[in-house]
Parts: structure tokens; C-alpha cells; sequence
């Protein structure tokens, strides 16, 4: 029977089935995400809870994810990727398993951790045996696969979400996840193999603690800060402690010879530049997700079904374009995509900008679709430029510091968009009130519709400079190929070994 533990080499190994299952494994994570967003209104009337602690189901998953997320790179140089993925999945089954049958808010919570601690490990994991099992030639197909599984969920997922909440329990939503994540782990156990190598590094709980509280305190402070204000003792402290801790966490790990979470990935230029486009992408695309559904339901009246049905075709698209935009990317490279893509979501992001309380419901669906078509030409393609710099032994590294900034730079656009939105609605509303008299209560509901509409559009335009960042970035990127370190790297320690031996020959031929 074979050693279904021991690792293979990667021209050694089907690679369909592998990438198969770990995408079926990210889509259903993403996927469960969407679906809960929209079912939250009816959940607080369900379990009679508030507002704040139904949105904690949120921020305690994104929480946690964010969390785990850097805690990866030591967790797969650790252990095999067969035995990762199934306990990751296994994680995330039970978790949803909590949830579906819970009756409390407490339960509820508590699945959902369950549930982002198996989550936060997918995606990072999937990302560095796609490194490992592909040559660079080809890495931009097999990483369009990923961007199919990162748009077409949260495609589907508002609009399921919507459909099933007006006929079914919330509880039908975790349900139909689950058998999905069932399936996935049978398949794993049978499927998956082991590709990457492990390094065995030893566990350092000081890393652990350190990383926990700095990005758990940078995630919660920006998460909370377009609900609270930035004001706000509890956006600001965590902030605070996030950043002061984030120096030690920061200076530890340059400190040692095995790092945790690798710093010094980012001594490779084009890592660097294509970690900020994405991180500025993230911040652009956030503005969208966020604040169309505002418009057209606060503002537009619209409900929560119509609103998804309008995102729903750019979505889909935009997903089944991600593979052809992954060959795309292994014949001509990531900057003519970038730059094309970059130029389309600044161009559509600009139109958002000038939202008027008539704008037609099919126009906004053709410019939301033609935003996602440009930042389906971004994502992926941008993140595997960078990725395709480092040296092997390095990967776990890269997928670790590119999706935690990732979830990162979600956060603060999120926060910083909509307290840009906020403000200026407070500022527009002073605009429109009559230089004298009292307005009725119509004409304020009036007012305050119109203040909202610009301080959508002060939003947009920010996003649009995001945008536009992102494009003048990308004249810069380049091809490149992995850095020949590994060879050298391995040779010093190999001639470094072999020198210790011939020392220790020697000190044994002096005593005798």
C-alpha cells in the first residue's frame, strides 16, 4: 500500500486531483463567509440578539482568520500537507456543524471560531502547493484556479443567501455547507498528497503570542473603526497595543535564524511592489462590496435580493475569467494584464463616483460587471508575479505574508472608506439644510438621502485614487524568476556540515 504521508516529488504526482480538492476546500470557506453576511438581520430577530453581537460572528471570523493566517508559514513547514488540510477542513466541517445546530449565542460564537481556524489555513496552504507542484511557466493558470474559487463564491453567495432566508430557517445556510465539507475531506483522505518540504522548525510561543495580539489588535482597532469612529477608546487601544507589539513581533523574528514568519521576503523587489498594488487593489475593490449595497438599499430602497442580483453577473464573470486570465498571464506576463485591469476599475470606480438618486439599476450592473472584469485581470496574476521571485524554502513564507496583508489592507479600506463616507455625509447634510426655516420631516429624509449619495461619491473618488496608485505601480512590475538561492543555500549548509565533519576527523586524529 503506498505511504500516502511521505513526501513526492511534484512531477512524481497527479496534480488535478490535489489542486481539485484544496480549491473545492477554499471555495466552501469563502463561500459560507458570503452566505452569512446577508443572512445576519434575520438571525437577530431568530436569537433574539443585538445588532453589535450578531456582527461579532463577523469580526470573530475575520478575527481569528487573520490571526492564524501569519501562524501558516510555521505550520506547513511543520507539517504535511495531507495532514494540515484534512485537519483544517475537519476544523472547519465541525464548526459548521456548531452552528447549524446551535441555540445560543454563545454556540454560535463558538462555532464560528471553530470555523475560521480551519479557514485561515486554506488558502495559504493552497497557495504554496501550487508553488511547489508547478513550474513558473505555468503557475499563472494553476493560479487562476484560486481566483475562481475566490470570486465565484461570493458570487453565488449573497444571492443564495437571499433566496434561502426568505423560505428556509438560517440554519438551512450552514447545512448546505456542510455536506460540501464533508465531501471534500473524504476526497483529501484519498486524493492528497504530501508536496511540500518540511523544515521541522521548532515551535517559539513567544512568536505566537506576539503575532496574536499584534495582528489581532491591528484587525479588531481597524474592523472597529468604521462602526465606532476612530475615536473610539475601543478602536484606539487595540490599535495602540497592536502597533507597539507589532514592533517586538517584528524585530523577534529578524532576529532569529528560523523565523515564524519570514520579514526579509520582502528584500526581494518584486514581492515587495506587487504586495503594495494588491494591497492597494484590496483597498479599491472593498469600495464597491461595501458601498453599493448601501446605495440601493438605504438610499434606493432596492432589497437585499435585488441588490445581489445586480452584483451577481460581474461576479460570475469575473470568476470564470480568472483561469483564462492566468494562461494569459504565463504567455505575456503580469504587467500588460495589470495595467489593462488597473485602467478598467479606475475608469468604473470614477463612474461610481458620480451616483445621482435616478441612476438606472442595468447601468450600475454594466459598470460593477466591467469593474470585476478589470480586477479579475489584477488579483492573482499580480500576487503570483510576486510570489514567482522567491526561492523555494521561502514560499510558506510568501503565501503567509501576502494573504495576511491581504486580509490586512480588507480592513482598513473597509474602515477607511466608510468613515470617509460617514464624514462627508455629515458634511453634506450642513450643505443642503435651508439657509433658514425648519425642514419638514420629508424634506429631511430628502436631505439626508442626497448627503448620503455624495458621501458615497467622496468615497468613490478615494477609491479611485487607490485605483490609480495601482496603475502607475504597475508600469514597474516585471518577469522574474526564482531567485537561485535555494541551490546555494543548500550547498553553504551541506559544505557547511561536511566542514564540522572533517574538523571533528581531525581533532579525533590529534587525540589519537
Amino acid at each position: 500500500m503506498k505511504d500516502r504521508t511521505a513526501f513526492i516529488d511534484a512531477n512524481e504526482v497527479a496534480k488535478g486531483p490535489i489542486i481539485f480538492v484544496m480549491v473545492m476546500g477554499a471555495f466552501v470557506a469563502i463561500l459560507n463567509q458570503t452566505l452569512l453576511n446577508i443572512a445576519l438581520p434575520v438571525m437577530i430577530v431568530d436569537m433574539g440578539m443585538s445588532a453589535n453581537a450578531a456582527q461579532s460572528l463577523t469580526t470573530i471570523f475575520m478575527l481569528v482568520n487573520g490571526i492564524l493566517i501569519p501562524i501558516t508559514a510555521f505550520l506547513m513547514e511543520k507539517f504535511t500537507t495531507r495532514h494540515l488540510f484534512l485537519t483544517a477542513m475537519s476544523l472547519f466541517a465541525f464548526g459548521t456543524l456548531i452552528c447549524g445546530i446551535s441555540f445560543s449565542f454563545p454556540s454560535l460564537l463558538a462555532g464560528r471560531v471553530v470555523q475560521a481556524a480551519g479557514a485561515g489555513i486554506m488558502m495559504p496552504l493552497l497557495m504554496n502547493v501550487i508553488l511547489s507542484l508547478f513550474p513558473i511557466e505555468k503557475r499563472g493558470s494553476a493560479m487562476g484556479m484560486i481566483g475562481l474559487a475566490m470570486m465565484f463564491a461570493p458570487a453565488i453567495g449573497p444571492t443564495l443567501s437571499g433566496l434561502i432566508v426568505q423560505s428556509f430557517s438560517w440554519r438551512v445556510l450552514f447545512f448546505i455547507v456542510l455536506p460540501i465539507a464533508i465531501i471534500d475531506i473524504i476526497l483529501a483522505y484519498f486524493l492528497l498528497r504530501n508536496v511540500t518540504k518540511l523544515s521541522n522548525p521548532k515551535v517559539d510561543y513567544k512568536s505566537i503570542i506576539l503575532s496574536t495580539f499584534a495582528f489581532g489588535g491591528l484587525l479588531y482597532g481597524f474592523s472597529s473603526a468604521g462602526e465606532m469612529g476612530w475615536g473610539s477608546p475601543l478602536v484606539l487601544a487595540p490599535l495602540g497595543i497592536g502597533m507597539i507589539v507589532m514592533v517586538f513581533f517584528v524585530l523577534r523574528q529578524l532576529r532569529m535564524k528560523t523565523p515564524m514568519l519570514e520579514f526579509r521576503v520582502f528584500k526581494y523587489s518584486m514581492f515587495s511592489l506587487t504586495t503594495v498594488i494588491s494591497v492597494v487593489v484590496t483597498m479599491a475593490m472593498f469600495a464597491a462590496m461595501i458601498l453599493i449595497p448601501i446605495y440601493l438599499q438605504n438610499v434606493r430602497g432596492f432589497s437585499p435580493l435585488e441588490s445581489g442580483l445586480l452584483l451577481l453577473p460581474g461576479a460570475i464573470i469575473a470568476a470564470f475569467m480568472s483561469p483564462f486570465t492566468g494562461a494569459l498571464f504565463d504567455r505575456i506576463g503580469a504587467r500588460p494584464l495589470a495595467l489593462v485591469g488597473l485602467g478598467l476599475t479606475a475608469v468604473t470606480t470614477l463612474l461610481f463616483s458620480n451616483l445621482t438618486d435616478e441612476t438606472g439599476y442595468y447601468f450600475m450592473m454594466f459598470a460593477y460587471t466591467m469593474r470585476m472584469i478589470g480586477i479579475s485581470m489584477i488579483m492573482m496574476p499580480i500576487m503570483t508575479a510576486g510570489l514567482n521571485q522567491l526561492p523555494r524554502r521561502l514560499y510558506s513564507h510568501g503565501t503567509a505574508m501576502a494573504n495576511t496583508l491581504r486580509q490586512m489592507s480588507g480592513s482598513i479600506g473597509t474602515a477607511f472608506l466608510v468613515t470617509v463616507m460617514s464624514s462627508q455625509t455629515a458634511k453634506h447634510v450642513a450643505d443642503f439644510m435651508p439657509a433658514s426655516g425648519t425642514p419638514s420631516e420629508s424634506q429631511l429624509v430628502n436631505i439626508e438621502n442626497l448627503a448620503t449619495i455624495e458621501g458615497i461619491n467622496d468615497s468613490f473618488m478615494v477609491a479611485t485614487v487607490f485605483a490609480v496608485v495601482g496603475f502607475i505601480l504597475s508600469f514597474f512590475i516585471k518577469k522574474t524568476k526564482p531567485v537561485e538561492e535555494d541551490e546555494e543555500y543548500y550547498r553553504q549548509a551541506a559544505s557547511k556540515k561536511e566542514s564540522n565533519m572533517h574538523v571533528t576527523r581531525e581533532v579525533g586524529y590529534e587525540n589519537r
